[in-house]
């Protein structure tokens, strides 16, 4: 390390300790290069890698979870409510945890090994036939998983800067949405060849198809030691801070959040209520109603990922250019509300509902979430962001355990009709949030170019402001008198208790008037 620093600092040359050259390192060593950043960004997208991908293991592998631990829908969902019922209180408690106990290296890998017990635990539950344990491993996974997300964008800001870093968030959510698809495409025959292997089926089979999925997670675990490695060695060369969340969470803010932003956690909690737990149960529905073999029913059940990886940074850049979110999110919730009735009603080639759902989940992500910031004040940011996390987690382990229960009872036919209507609440309320921002003055529905326009403005006027600010105390100093050397030695001679003659008082009544100024 003594050699790093003086490669880069430039170290001293000679036996005389006199000052030498400094010595480049190679660009792939060299935290200021690009090589090296290139390197550190692509441990940041694979350090999640293993989560997304175990994630929707139950999903990829549904058939084989019921059959072999003998569960209803209703308990199968429930391996979804238990990853998100810790999230309900730790999305507030996530950036804390790194700030200021952990601090980022240390908070990331506590948060991989979080996750990689949690699969490993799960794995044993299906291996043991226990159920319940399966269910504690998916509660571990869970404590893991959403903090480690929050790590993974501490991360992105702590290296990167400025327009680089709306690049650098849209390939991890695309990095994200590979660990997904690949998931629900080999999962399946993952467990194919292990059954061949023990030459049957049943909780052995499962369980050591789930160890071997987790090693992703073992995968991720390892970027986050050598990320941390390379993090804490830019600190010490480059002599920056280690990064920091910025979240301020207070739940006292509550209480000020304004009516466009519930409608907003209201969009998010009933949208996405009608996405994760149709993917989670997506195969068999495939499988049963369209009459797909188990490969097509993942490729299908999968495209909502797929097209999302490349879409997401496209529709991004997209909405940044042209502003109106509002109008956005209004398509991207009639799009999959169209999507659900398509799938619900009709034996159209099921590809053509899921693709248009795929582009809708997309465009809805990117115009939705940036509305936050454009509502609430700044300070307020981490309150915000962390109370909509907590209750769409609320909202997704409320929804799963519901979905399991109508898929048991009534069908897909009646699933169906129920995640149409938690979209057609959500349709209704970004109908009312339009209607809200209007009647408001609210900036959500803006174009880019009046936000720009108007944000130049404030800016100009913030500064002049501050120029008229400081052309009055300038204006200011010049009309006070200066102390002269005599005034000086008279304030000091009155502090000791010496007399001075009477004819001084002008001359400390105007150091008076001064020390009143100050």
């Amino acid at each position: 390390m003594a050699e790093e620093e003086r490669a880069l600092l430039g170290g001293d040359g000679g036996d005389g300790g006199s000052p030498g050259p400094p010595r480049a390192l190679p660009a792939a060593c060299d935290p200021r290069r690009l090589p090296h950043r290139l390197l550190v960004l692509a441990l940041m997208c694979f350090l999640g890698f293993g989560s997304y991908f175990c994630y929707d293991n139950p999903a990829a592998l549904q058939t084989q979870v019921q059959r072999d631990m003998k569960v209803n829908t209703a308990q199968f969902m429930a391996l979804y409510a238990w990853y998100s019922w810790p999230n309900v209180v730790l999305c507030f408690f996530g950036g804390f945890l790194i700030d200021r106990v952990f601090g980022i290296r240390l908070g990331t890998i506590i948060f991989s090994i979080f996750v990689c017990v949690g699969q490993v635990v799960f794995a044993l539950g299906a291996l043991f036939n226990t159920f319940w344990l399966m269910e504690v491993g998916r509660f571990i996974f869970g404590i893991g998983g959403e903090s480690l997300a929050v790590a993974q964008n501490t991360y992105a800001v702590s290296w990167f800067k400025g327009k680089e870093l709306n690049l650098v968030f849209g390939l991890q959510l695309s990095m994200a949405r590979i660990g997904s698809t690949v998931n629900m495409n080999i999962m399946g025959w993952i467990y194919s060849r292990v059954q061949d292997l023990l030459g049957y089926a049943g909780p052995s089979t499962l369980g050591l198809a789930l160890l071997i999925g987790g090693v992703t997670c073992l995968f991720s675990l390892s970027c986050a030691l050598i990320l941390a490695y390379l993090d804490r060695r830019a600190e010490k060369l480059l002599c920056k801070e280690q990064g920091k969340t910025g979240e301020v969470i207070k739940l006292t803010d509550v209480k000020d959040f304004s009516l466009s932003l519930w409608l907003i956690f209201v969009i998010c909690v009933c949208y996405y209520a009608a996405i994760f737990p149709f993917i989670g149960l997506g195969k068999v529905f495939f499988i049963e109603k369209f009459r797909f073999s188990p490969q097509e029913a993942s490729a299908i059940n999968s495209i909502v990922y797929i097209i999302s990886a490349p879409m997401s940074p496209v529709f991004g850049l997209l909405v940044d250019k042209v502003g109106k979110n509002i109008i956005w999110v209004l398509c991207a919730v009639i799009t999959t509300l169209a999507s659900h009735i398509m799938l619900a009603f009709t034996f159209w080639n099921p590809w053509i509902a899921m693709c248009l759902l795929g582009v809708a989940y997309s465009l809805l992500a990117c115009a939705l979430w940036p509305m936050v910031a454009f509502v609430v004040p700044e300070h307020q940011l981490g309150t915000a962001y962390g109370f909509m996390q907590s209750i769409q987690n609320l909202g997704l382990a409320v929804i799963a355990i519901a979905a399991g229960m109508i898929l048991d009872t009534r069908g897909y036919l009646f699933l169906e009709v129920f995640f149409s209507a938690c979209v057609c609440l959500s349709l209704i309320a970004v109908v009312m949030l339009y209607f809200v921002n209007h009647l408001t003055g609210g900036d959500l529905n803006w174009s880019a170019k009046k936000r720009a326009k108007l944000q130049k403005a404030a800016a100009s006027e913030a500064e002049e402001q501050e120029r008229l600010r400081r052309q009055n105390e300038d204006d200011l100093a010049k009309l006070l008198p200066k102390a002269d050397a005599f005034s000086l030695r008279n304030k000091y001679l009155s502090r000791l208790g010496a007399q001075l003659p009477a004819h001084y008082s002008s001359c400390l009544s105007t150091l008076a008037h001064r020390s009143v100024l100050k």
